[in-house]
């Protein structure tokens, strides 16, 4: 089988799936068989319950599988799990596990931007991350997507749950003018299994984005127009936003948005010429009202208790 990390996630439920649909045999490491089971109910996948910083079951889930593809980590720091750990140790640890049970294949998600030498910490811990992949020895495949998006992602999903919160102005950070090129999840689970199965892919970095790099601004305007919404767009900022974005930070379970990811605001997250068109043959999905049709199901009552998990 092929172990998948982070199977329960935004990402690893659709990456599961296409894998079952090309006919492979799948491996599902998850942290809470709950979510797992009603994220992959239908499937035929093999759950393994267990933490990537727990090395029992870390070496218990890597033997006998023929590849990993590694899609755990966060982007939002939570109580007991930091960057540092999930993203960055985490990996070396499964590395390491890797190279004890004999498999040398490994599809790792990076992510646009990470770097070692960066100076915001998560990008920081994704790169050393990437870094120690590149030298592991492993037969590794490497795609650095920019945001991902898609029925349960945590960033537009976001962005529509603030207009409902926002009836009538709608805060834009820093104007706006912070660049994306939004991939869809379902073409980035594609990307994975083409690679996996590709010879050609072993050593390669893919960048991953959509057909057009979009502002902030843009990205929440199409937002608007998929819900039907009006509201005014009202620059507010950065400085501005820290204080009340820290204050959210201390007080809500699961804020919309943390300092950490203001402060990826001023990181260029486009990719220019993306792999999934030039060397995958994937046509991307474009970030448009069309397909971004299940933002329309966010109520008031969903975005407030998003607020508290």
């Amino acid at each position: 089988p092929v172990l998948v990390t982070g199977a329960a996630g935004f990402v690893g439920t659709h990456t599961c799936r296409e894998l079952l649909r090309r006919g492979w045999k799948v491996r599902a490491l998850v942290r809470h068989r709950a979510k797992a089971e009603r994220r992959l109910a239908g499937t035929d996948v093999e759950l393994v319950v267990g933490d990537l910083r727990d090395p029992a079951a870390l070496d218990g889930a890597v033997r006998g599988a023929a590849a990993i593809v590694h899609l755990a980590a966060i982007a939002i720091e939570r109580p007991g799990e930091r960057y540092e750990d999930v993203n960055t140790a985490a990996t070396i640890a499964l590395l390491d596990a890797a190279q004890c049970a004999g498999v040398d294949r490994l599809v790792h998600m990076s992510q646009n931007g990470a770097s070692s030498d960066s100076p915001y910490r998560f990008l920081r811990s994704k790169g050393i991350a990437e870094d120690r992949v590149r030298g592991s020895g492993l037969r590794w495949t490497v795609l650095r997507p920019s945001v991902i998006f898609g029925p349960e992602d945590e960033f537009v999903n976001v962005l529509a749950r603030l207009v409902r919160l926002s009836p009538v102005i709608y805060p834009v950070p820093g104007g706006g003018g912070a660049r994306f090129q939004p991939v869809a999840v379902g073409d980035v689970a594609r990307a994975v299994a083409a690679v996996l199965e590709a010879r050609e892919s072993v050593g390669r970095v893919y960048p991953l984005g959509g057909p057009a790099a979009l502002t902030l601004r843009q990205m929440v305007e199409r937002v608007l127009m998929t819900m039907h919404a009006r509201r005014r767009l009202v620059s507010v900022p950065v400085p501005v936003l820290y204080p009340i974005v820290a204050l959210a930070q201390r007080l809500l379970p699961h804020p919309p948005v943390t300092t950490g990811l203001l402060d990826l605001l001023n990181v260029d997250n486009t990719v220019g010429d993306s792999a999934l068109w030039h060397e995958l043959g994937i046509t991307p999905t474009p970030f448009a009202p069309e397909e971004l049709t299940y933002l329309r199901g966010i109520t008031f009552t969903d975005a407030v208790r998003s607020l508290f998990g």
